[in-house]
């Protein structure tokens, strides 16, 4: 096990509370090696596990009293679920887009500056050059920047999630997690999300949930196949879809199983 080197996940099992004895296992021992500065697409069939696994990553699950989790994620070195790491540390290290835009009800110009304001004392010049730098970042500067002060619930919803990418590297962490975050957009404004994925890469360490292979082709690097809460395969994204080695692989390729 190495630090800086990605995201460690072992013997990781999530179960869900519910009436009868038995709890619900959404995730069965899983035990993968997510690479740094690369897209690790997490693919499977609808309640397979993906975005449960994907939140276990920035313990989103801490806030249900209805979640147990057991097992090690470990995230520059230190295990993210022992009980002496920091969450809000966590969170700063760990963005979370979600399917949905939901910008903060406020400018487009506080969207982006209030998370740099909460870690840091900014004066305004600080703070104006973090927005001006993020939006480029995020491919939206030119078209937003006669506009700062106007409500980021007039963009359009392509807009929306730039802007939400925005918030979440504004504040410098080292990995996003994305949850299906093309899933609500036009084609134009997805393909406009994917290039900035592509290009982010170079500086985060992006793990995204996909349900189109389409898109896990086009972005993935890595590959991870998950099916009723059990990693099934993991690989390079060639060698995942050119020559899967389990049946169930295959199956879901070819659009047997969905």
């Amino acid at each position: 096990m190495q630090e800086n080197n990605g995201i460690v996940i072992r013997n990781l099992n999530i179960y869900y509370k519910n009436n009868s004895k038995n709890d619900f296992t959404a995730l069965h021992n899983i035990n993968l090696d997510i690479p740094k500065n690369q897209i690790t697409a997490i693919m499977g069939p609808s309640g397979s596990g993906k975005t449960t696994l994907l939140k276990s990553l920035n313990r989103l699950h801490s806030i249900n009293n209805g979640v147990k989790v057991n097992g090690q994620v470990i995230i520059d070195g230190e295990d993210i679920y022992h009980p002496m790491h920091l969450l809000p540390e966590l969170r700063r290290k760990v963005g979370l887009i979600s399917q949905k835009p939901i910008p903060l009800p406020t400018s487009i110009y506080e969207n982006v500056a209030y998370g740099p304001k909460i870690h840091n004392r900014l004066n305004r010049k600080e703070s104006d050059a973090i927005v001006e730098k993020t939006l480029k970042k995020v491919n939206l500067w030119e078209e937003v920047k006669e506009r700062l002060n106007q409500p980021a619930a007039d963009l359009s919803v392509g807009q929306q999630q730039r802007l939400s990418i925005a918030r979440a590297i504004s504040i410098n962490p080292d990995i996003l997690l994305c949850d299906e975050i093309t899933s609500a957009l036009d084609p134009i404004s997805s393909e406009k999300v994917e290039h900035l994925l592509l290009s982010l890469k170079e500086e985060y360490t992006i793990v995204l949930v996909s349900h189109m292979l389409r898109q896990v082709k086009r972005l993935g690097d890595y590959v991870i196949f998950l099916y009723m809460g059990k990693v099934i395969e993991q690989g390079n994204m060639g060698e995942l879809f050119n020559s899967p080695r389990n049946k169930i692989t295959q199956q879901y390729i070819k659009g047997v199983i969905s």
